[in-house]
Protein backbone atom coordinates (compact mmCIF):
# COMPACT_ATOMS: atom_id res chain seq x y z
CA UNK A 1 0.00 0.00 0.00
CA UNK A 2 1.79 2.91 -1.29
CA UNK A 3 0.01 5.73 -0.27
CA UNK A 4 -0.90 4.62 3.40
CA UNK A 5 0.12 6.43 6.44
CA UNK A 6 1.77 5.60 9.48
CA UNK A 7 -0.29 7.40 12.34
CA UNK A 8 1.19 7.97 15.88
CA UNK A 9 -0.18 6.31 18.81
CA UNK A 10 -1.74 8.99 20.64
CA UNK A 11 0.47 9.39 23.99
CA UNK A 12 3.45 7.66 22.42
CA UNK A 13 6.75 9.52 21.86
CA UNK A 14 8.80 8.78 18.52
CA UNK A 15 11.64 6.28 19.01
CA UNK A 16 15.05 7.81 17.97
CA UNK A 17 18.18 6.60 18.88
CA UNK A 18 20.36 7.53 21.67
CA UNK A 19 22.42 10.18 21.07
CA UNK A 20 25.72 11.14 23.21
CA UNK A 21 24.11 13.92 24.56
CA UNK A 22 21.84 11.86 25.94
CA UNK A 23 24.51 9.84 27.97
CA UNK A 24 25.04 10.15 31.66
CA UNK A 25 27.58 13.35 31.91
CA UNK A 26 30.18 11.08 34.00
CA UNK A 27 29.94 8.34 31.06
CA UNK A 28 29.99 10.79 28.59
CA UNK A 29 33.48 11.93 30.42
CA UNK A 30 34.87 8.70 30.34
CA UNK A 31 34.02 8.07 26.75
CA UNK A 32 35.48 11.09 25.65
CA UNK A 33 38.69 10.47 28.08
CA UNK A 34 39.02 6.86 26.44
CA UNK A 35 38.60 8.34 22.94
CA UNK A 36 41.61 10.87 23.93
CA UNK A 37 43.58 7.83 25.24
CA UNK A 38 43.66 5.82 22.10
CA UNK A 39 44.09 8.93 19.86
CA UNK A 40 47.44 9.68 22.24
CA UNK A 41 48.92 5.86 21.57
CA UNK A 42 47.44 5.85 18.18
CA UNK A 43 49.70 9.17 17.65
CA UNK A 44 52.86 7.68 19.05
CA UNK A 45 52.11 10.87 22.12
CA UNK A 46 52.85 8.56 25.20
CA UNK A 47 56.35 8.37 27.03
CA UNK A 48 58.11 5.09 28.13
CA UNK A 49 61.28 5.19 30.43
CA UNK A 50 64.15 3.54 29.62
CA UNK A 51 62.92 0.44 32.28
CA UNK A 52 59.67 0.25 29.67
CA UNK A 53 57.06 1.46 32.02
CA UNK A 54 54.47 3.14 30.86
CA UNK A 55 52.78 5.16 33.17
CA UNK A 56 49.48 6.06 31.20
CA UNK A 57 48.95 2.45 29.88
CA UNK A 58 49.52 1.36 33.86
CA UNK A 59 46.75 3.53 34.83
CA UNK A 60 44.03 3.10 32.00
CA UNK A 61 44.37 -0.19 31.60
CA UNK A 62 46.25 -2.34 33.72
CA UNK A 63 45.29 -0.70 37.08
CA UNK A 64 41.70 -0.28 35.68
CA UNK A 65 41.01 -3.92 35.52
CA UNK A 66 42.30 -4.47 38.70
CA UNK A 67 40.09 -1.63 40.45
CA UNK A 68 37.04 -3.07 40.60
CA UNK A 69 39.02 -6.13 42.88
CA UNK A 70 40.43 -3.78 44.50
CA UNK A 71 37.68 -1.77 45.66
CA UNK A 72 34.30 -4.05 45.39
CA UNK A 73 35.70 -8.00 45.75
CA UNK A 74 38.22 -7.65 48.15
CA UNK A 75 37.10 -4.05 49.67
CA UNK A 76 40.89 -2.65 50.61
CA UNK A 77 41.14 -0.64 53.52
CA UNK A 78 44.98 0.76 53.06
CA UNK A 79 46.15 2.54 56.29
CA UNK A 80 49.75 3.98 57.05
CA UNK A 81 49.80 6.05 54.00
CA UNK A 82 50.90 8.73 55.67
CA UNK A 83 54.37 6.93 55.58
CA UNK A 84 54.93 6.70 52.18
CA UNK A 85 56.58 9.86 51.32
CA UNK A 86 55.07 12.22 48.81
CA UNK A 87 58.01 12.53 46.42
CA UNK A 88 61.04 10.88 47.32
CA UNK A 89 62.30 7.05 47.50
CA UNK A 90 61.34 3.73 49.82
CA UNK A 91 61.36 0.79 49.76
CA UNK A 92 58.51 -0.78 50.65
CA UNK A 93 58.87 -4.40 52.33
CA UNK A 94 55.94 -7.03 52.65
CA UNK A 95 54.57 -10.30 53.29
CA UNK A 96 54.18 -12.35 50.39
CA UNK A 97 51.14 -15.12 49.99
CA UNK A 98 47.90 -16.08 47.85
CA UNK A 99 49.03 -18.73 45.49
CA UNK A 100 48.44 -15.86 42.72
CA UNK A 101 50.73 -12.62 43.62
CA UNK A 102 47.25 -10.57 44.11
CA UNK A 103 48.78 -8.72 47.07
CA UNK A 104 51.30 -7.02 44.70
CA UNK A 105 49.12 -5.67 42.54
CA UNK A 106 46.74 -4.65 45.38
CA UNK A 107 49.12 -2.45 47.06
CA UNK A 108 50.30 -0.60 43.74
CA UNK A 109 46.68 -0.18 43.59
CA UNK A 110 46.52 1.44 46.92
CA UNK A 111 49.58 3.58 46.59
CA UNK A 112 48.20 4.73 43.09
CA UNK A 113 44.67 5.63 43.79
CA UNK A 114 44.53 6.57 47.90
CA UNK A 115 48.11 8.09 48.39
CA UNK A 116 47.74 12.19 48.42
CA UNK A 117 50.52 11.63 46.07
CA UNK A 118 49.29 9.12 43.99
CA UNK A 119 52.53 7.09 43.82
CA UNK A 120 53.36 4.73 41.70
CA UNK A 121 55.23 1.40 43.33
CA UNK A 122 58.31 -0.23 41.19
CA UNK A 123 57.91 -3.72 41.80
CA UNK A 124 61.29 -6.48 42.17
CA UNK A 125 59.86 -9.48 40.06
CA UNK A 126 61.45 -12.62 39.60
CA UNK A 127 63.75 -14.18 36.66
CA UNK A 128 60.26 -16.28 36.13
CA UNK A 129 57.87 -13.93 35.64
CA UNK A 130 60.05 -11.73 32.59
CA UNK A 131 61.34 -14.83 30.86
CA UNK A 132 57.32 -15.23 30.25
CA UNK A 133 56.30 -14.06 27.06
CA UNK A 134 53.14 -12.69 27.52
CA UNK A 135 53.75 -11.14 31.58
CA UNK A 136 57.05 -9.95 31.30
CA UNK A 137 56.10 -7.29 28.74
CA UNK A 138 53.38 -6.22 30.94
CA UNK A 139 55.53 -6.18 33.75
CA UNK A 140 57.76 -3.77 32.31
CA UNK A 141 55.13 -1.63 30.92
CA UNK A 142 53.63 -1.54 34.62
CA UNK A 143 56.67 -0.61 35.95
CA UNK A 144 58.47 -3.20 37.52
CA UNK A 145 61.74 -4.81 36.72
CA UNK A 146 64.30 -7.37 37.77
CA UNK A 147 65.12 -8.12 41.29
CA UNK A 148 68.87 -7.44 41.12
CA UNK A 149 70.69 -4.16 43.11
CA UNK A 150 71.29 -2.12 40.32
CA UNK A 151 68.24 -2.01 39.08
CA UNK A 152 66.65 -1.47 42.97
CA UNK A 153 69.74 1.16 43.71
CA UNK A 154 68.97 3.06 40.44
CA UNK A 155 65.34 3.26 40.82
CA UNK A 156 65.75 4.12 44.97
CA UNK A 157 68.13 7.05 43.96
CA UNK A 158 65.82 8.15 40.94
CA UNK A 159 62.84 9.39 43.78
CA UNK A 160 61.00 6.02 43.12
CA UNK A 161 58.58 3.44 45.53
CA UNK A 162 60.18 0.64 45.29
CA UNK A 163 58.57 -3.08 46.12
CA UNK A 164 59.97 -5.93 47.41
CA UNK A 165 58.45 -9.41 48.90
CA UNK A 166 61.28 -11.21 50.43
CA UNK A 167 59.74 -14.18 51.09
CA UNK A 168 59.13 -14.96 46.87
CA UNK A 169 57.89 -17.94 46.07
CA UNK A 170 58.13 -19.58 49.19
CA UNK A 171 55.51 -17.10 50.87
CA UNK A 172 52.79 -17.91 47.62
CA UNK A 173 53.43 -21.01 47.77
CA UNK A 174 52.65 -21.95 51.27
CA UNK A 175 50.09 -24.48 52.91
CA UNK A 176 47.43 -22.67 53.99
CA UNK A 177 48.15 -23.90 57.43
CA UNK A 178 50.99 -21.96 57.76
CA UNK A 179 49.02 -18.96 56.85
CA UNK A 180 50.49 -15.29 58.12
CA UNK A 181 53.49 -16.97 59.55
CA UNK A 182 56.35 -15.29 57.63
CA UNK A 183 58.82 -17.88 55.76
CA UNK A 184 62.54 -16.73 55.46
CA UNK A 185 63.43 -13.28 54.24
CA UNK A 186 66.62 -14.69 52.43
CA UNK A 187 70.08 -12.63 52.43
CA UNK A 188 68.81 -9.33 52.69
CA UNK A 189 69.76 -8.06 49.62
CA UNK A 190 66.58 -5.15 49.57
CA UNK A 191 68.14 -4.07 52.85
CA UNK A 192 71.80 -3.42 51.61
CA UNK A 193 70.03 -1.59 48.69
CA UNK A 194 68.38 0.50 50.97
CA UNK A 195 71.52 1.69 52.93
CA UNK A 196 73.38 2.28 49.34
CA UNK A 197 70.60 4.50 48.66
CA UNK A 198 70.07 5.90 52.50
CA UNK A 199 66.42 5.63 51.26
CA UNK A 200 64.17 4.49 54.20
CA UNK A 201 62.13 0.89 54.58
CA UNK A 202 58.46 0.79 55.27
CA UNK A 203 57.37 -2.24 56.56
CA UNK A 204 54.06 -3.53 55.18
CA UNK A 205 51.38 -6.04 56.53
CA UNK A 206 48.97 -7.40 54.08
CA UNK A 207 45.59 -9.60 55.67
CA UNK A 208 43.05 -11.02 53.44
CA UNK A 209 45.71 -12.65 50.16
CA UNK A 210 45.58 -15.86 52.53
CA UNK A 211 42.18 -16.34 51.54
CA UNK A 212 41.93 -15.85 48.37
CA UNK A 213 43.41 -19.40 47.13
CA UNK A 214 43.22 -21.51 50.46
CA UNK A 215 46.17 -24.01 49.46
CA UNK A 216 45.42 -27.68 50.74
CA UNK A 217 47.93 -29.47 48.85
CA UNK A 218 50.79 -28.93 46.15
CA UNK A 219 51.09 -31.27 43.27
CA UNK A 220 54.94 -31.43 42.99
CA UNK A 221 55.13 -33.75 39.98
CA UNK A 222 53.09 -31.47 37.82
CA UNK A 223 54.79 -28.67 38.75
CA UNK A 224 58.46 -30.24 37.63
CA UNK A 225 56.74 -30.93 34.24
CA UNK A 226 55.34 -27.73 34.10
CA UNK A 227 59.03 -26.10 35.18
CA UNK A 228 57.51 -23.84 37.85
CA UNK A 229 57.84 -23.59 41.70
CA UNK A 230 55.29 -25.03 42.69
CA UNK A 231 51.44 -26.12 41.59
CA UNK A 232 48.73 -25.17 43.94
CA UNK A 233 45.71 -27.71 44.83
CA UNK A 234 42.83 -25.31 46.23
CA UNK A 235 39.17 -26.57 47.64
CA UNK A 236 38.06 -24.98 43.85
CA UNK A 237 41.75 -25.59 41.75
CA UNK A 238 41.50 -27.93 39.75
CA UNK A 239 38.37 -29.37 40.48
CA UNK A 240 35.94 -26.40 39.15
CA UNK A 241 38.15 -26.03 36.26
CA UNK A 242 38.92 -22.42 35.00
CA UNK A 243 35.79 -21.10 37.73
CA UNK A 244 38.37 -22.67 40.48
CA UNK A 245 40.46 -19.37 39.39
CA UNK A 246 38.01 -17.23 40.55
CA UNK A 247 39.45 -15.70 43.98
CA UNK A 248 37.36 -15.81 47.30
CA UNK A 249 35.92 -12.21 48.00
CA UNK A 250 38.26 -12.04 51.57
CA UNK A 251 38.51 -8.80 53.19
CA UNK A 252 41.66 -6.84 52.95
CA UNK A 253 43.73 -4.98 55.08
CA UNK A 254 47.36 -3.09 53.95
CA UNK A 255 48.85 -1.44 56.71
CA UNK A 256 52.02 0.64 55.60
CA UNK A 257 53.94 0.76 59.05
CA UNK A 258 56.40 3.18 60.41
CA UNK A 259 59.52 3.75 58.02
CA UNK A 260 62.88 2.94 59.57
CA UNK A 261 65.82 5.25 58.61
CA UNK A 262 68.83 4.21 57.13
CA UNK A 263 70.81 7.77 56.13
CA UNK A 264 72.31 7.77 60.11
CA UNK A 265 74.55 4.19 58.80
CA UNK A 266 77.62 5.04 57.48
CA UNK A 267 78.09 4.92 54.09
CA UNK A 268 79.62 1.61 53.62
CA UNK A 269 77.09 -0.03 56.24
CA UNK A 270 75.80 -1.98 53.37
CA UNK A 271 79.03 -4.06 53.45
CA UNK A 272 78.32 -5.20 57.21
CA UNK A 273 76.72 -8.22 56.76
CA UNK A 274 75.71 -8.23 60.58
CA UNK A 275 74.18 -4.92 60.67
CA UNK A 276 72.84 -5.89 57.21
CA UNK A 277 70.96 -9.69 59.43
CA UNK A 278 70.23 -7.42 61.84
CA UNK A 279 68.07 -4.57 59.88
CA UNK A 280 66.45 -7.51 57.70
CA UNK A 281 65.54 -9.41 61.27
CA UNK A 282 63.49 -6.13 62.43
CA UNK A 283 61.69 -5.74 59.42
CA UNK A 284 60.68 -9.12 59.28
CA UNK A 285 59.36 -8.82 62.81
CA UNK A 286 57.29 -5.63 62.39
CA UNK A 287 55.65 -6.69 59.48
CA UNK A 288 54.69 -10.27 61.69
CA UNK A 289 53.59 -8.15 64.42
CA UNK A 290 51.66 -5.93 62.40
CA UNK A 291 50.15 -9.53 60.92
CA UNK A 292 49.26 -10.40 64.01
CA UNK A 293 47.44 -6.98 65.10
CA UNK A 294 45.47 -6.60 61.97
CA UNK A 295 43.92 -10.19 62.88
CA UNK A 296 42.70 -9.77 66.12
CA UNK A 297 40.98 -6.36 64.64
CA UNK A 298 39.32 -8.05 61.79
CA UNK A 299 35.52 -9.30 62.33
CA UNK A 300 35.52 -12.07 60.03
CA UNK A 301 37.61 -13.38 56.71
CA UNK A 302 34.81 -12.14 54.40
CA UNK A 303 33.24 -9.56 56.35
Amino acid sequence: MPNAKIIPIRGEEPIRPRLVDDLEPDLLARLMEFWAFVQRRLAGDYCVDDLGFDPEFNDKVLMAMMRPLYKSWFRVEASGLENIPDTTGALVVANHSGVIALDAVMTQVALLDDHPSHRHLRMLGSDLVFQSPFLGEIARKAGHTLACHPDAERLLRDGEIVGVWPEGYKGIGKPFAERYKLQRFGRGGFVAAALRTRTPIVPTAIVGAEETYPMIANATVVSRLLGLPYFPITPTFPLLGPLGLIPLPSKWFIHFGEPIPTDQYPKNAADDPMLVFNLTDQVREQIQQTLYRLLMQRQSVFG
